[in-house]
């Protein structure tokens, strides 16, 4: 019985419109931005993002949620989540004073970055922010200069495979070394507060948070045995979004995370805490652009449009593989996406699905609502995308 094989362009294109057509369906309010006169343009559906945090609150009931305001720093969406009691995570300066210009209050402020400049840490404790995580000896001692009675949480490190985006070996330390820097933290006045990890952004790999917690809880029983009371757990980020595939659901990685720890422990910390960035935005943008050159060379068949890597789409880069959409119906063939700037570094995707366009088409780049903006820059005199909330 002969074998019917799919047609996997069929299959990679059917999913981008489905993915399309989800996002809009039901809402009027975005549908005259879908062909706007000017591009690039970043549509943010603001009634999803705050449907999204809604839904993390619902699932992690017993979970702070500081959103990473690193994923779109835009106003709007600071301002929109404040008003639903979100907690914020910040890493400079400047997102600071973005979320405490919306009115934010200090106690509902974390820093997770590991490595800080020493005037950001002055300036935020000043500001009222106290908690901030490290993971050196080092990073004590710069608390401790600017910050005498910061909270501090170590971050230990844990395996990343599985997410689109590593988090490589920056930051994170084992076991033992958590455990003294957290000791250090005693004797250098600091308040030790707790543990963080982070499983990688755009995680589907439910390993990564079993050994996060198991590692977490190890740490605590050793820390508790040193006479050092935390209070708190952070779980970082890693919610994943649909791309050119379905990802996790936010009701199975809840589920899977509970029942961690229940399992690892028996008596919850004080305070639990989940920073979610692309979790939230990621999937409730759209980023339209036009199509303005093609061309075969060789064997390949190239799409050119009017952004890129360095414009918008960085994390093309790393490993993301975005979906995307055209209107148009005919015969699927695979396009290398190439951006706008005359950098041959600039090349989107490979092998994408799509009908035969035409140059001034409509292209739907579908779940770009995170990492976006906050990467791009006007590189070659190209702008970056407007951002539009209907």
């Amino acid at each position: 019985m002969a074998e019917t094989l799919l047609d996997h362009k069929s299959v990679q294109f059917e999913f981008a419109k489905k993915s399309f057509l989800s996002f809009i369906e039901g809402k009027d309010y975005l549908l005259p931005y879908l062909k706007p006169e000017k591009t690039p343009l970043l549509l943010m559906d603001l009634e999803g993002i705050k449907g999204r945090y809604i839904e993390l609150k619902y699932h992690f009931p017993n979970f702070n949620v500081y959103y990473a305001v690193k994923a779109n720093d835009h106003e709007r969406i600071i301002r929109a989540l404040a008003e639903l009691g979100a907690g914020f995570e910040v890493a400079s300066t400047e997102e600071l004073n973005k979320v405490l210009s919306v009115g934010v209050s200090p106690n509902r402020i974390i820093s997770s970055n590991p490595v800080k400049p020493p005037e950001f840490i002055e300036y935020a404790y000043k500001k009222g922010v106290d908690r901030f995580a490290v993971d050196s000896f080092t990073e004590v001692d710069k608390v401790s200069a600017s910050a005498s009675r910061a909270k501090v949480y170590v971050r230990i490190v844990v395996p990343n495979e599985g997410s689109d985006w590593p988090l490589s070996k920056k930051f994170g330390v084992d076991l033992d070394t958590a455990l003294d820097i957290l000791e250090y933290a005693r004797e250098k006045r600091l308040i030790p507060y707790g543990i963080t990890f982070h499983v990688g952004s755009q995680c589907n790999n439910f390993r990564n948070w079993f050994i996060g917690i198991k590692t977490a809880a190890e740490l605590w029983e050793k820390a508790k045995q040193r006479g050092l009371r935390l209070q708190m757990l952070n779980i970082g980020g890693g919610i994943p979004v649909r791309y050119s595939y379905e990802a996790l659901s936010i009701e199975d990685i809840a589920y899977y995370v509970k029942g961690l720890l229940q399992k690892f422990f028996p008596i919850l910390p004080y305070e639990l805490q989940m920073e979610p960035g692309r979790g939230i935005v990621g999937d409730q943008g759209i980023m339209v652009c036009r199509v303005i050159g093609k061309a075969k060379r060789g064997e390949d068949l190239w799409l050119y449009i009017d952004t890129g890597v360095f414009n918008g789409l960085a994390e093309a880069l790393g490993g993301i593989r975005y979906a995307f959409y055209l209107d148009r119906e005919g015969e699927l063939k695979e396009w290398t996406i190439g951006g706008v700037s005359c950098d041959s570094m600039d090349v989107v995707a490979r092998n994408v699905a799509l009908p035969e366009p035409e140059v001034g088409d409509f292209l739907y780049i579908l779940s770009a609502g995170a990492y976006t903006t906050v990467y791009a820059a006007p590189f070659n005199g190209f702008p970056t995308p407007e951002v539009v909330f209907p």
